[in-house]
Formats: structure tokens, sequence, C-alpha cells
């Protein structure tokens, strides 16, 4: 069975993390993984298994998301996701 889950969150990154680490990260879930922030006014939301996504949401340190999880191991890639952008 499928399971959506999602939490917000205030990102902590530091210079040495990049998209490539987390997208490298993620790539071993099967669940679908999203991730939402405000960009210059305006609510984007991106695939975090596209490179392209993750440059366009412009993450930096302080930002606050929406991470969206869905699939059969949700929780799994959650929380290595909050992980990462906490650290």
């Amino acid at each position: 069975m499928s399971e959506t889950i999602s939490e917000n969150i205030r990102i902590q990154l530091t210079d040495a993390q990049t998209i490539m680490d987390l997208s490298q990260l993620i790539q071993k879930y099967d669940a679908e993984i999203f991730l939402k922030k405000n960009v210059h006014g305006s609510m984007r939301e991106a695939n975090l298994k596209s490179i392209l996504g993750l440059i366009n949401l412009q993450l930096s340190g302080d930002d606050e998301v929406t991470i969206i999880c869905e699939g059969p191991d949700a929780k799994e890639a959650l929380e290595a996701i909050k992980d990462f952008l906490n650290q």
C-alpha cells in the first residue's frame, strides 16, 4: 500500500552540501519525493529526483520548505531528506 506523508521544515544547509549530493541520496528510494518552497512570492514544487527541479527551487540555508513523499518507503525517504537538509 502506498503512503503519502509530508512535513514542513526549516532547512540548515552547509556550504559543503550540494543539490547533487541530495539527488544522489534520494535515488535509492522508490517513493516519489517533492519539495515545495516559496520562490520570490510564488509557491514552487519540484520533484527531488530531478536536478533541474532542484536548481529551480534555489535552496539556501534557513528556507522553509514542505517535503512530500509518496510510496512504499515514504517514511524512510522523508527522514533521510530531513537529516540531509538539517546538517
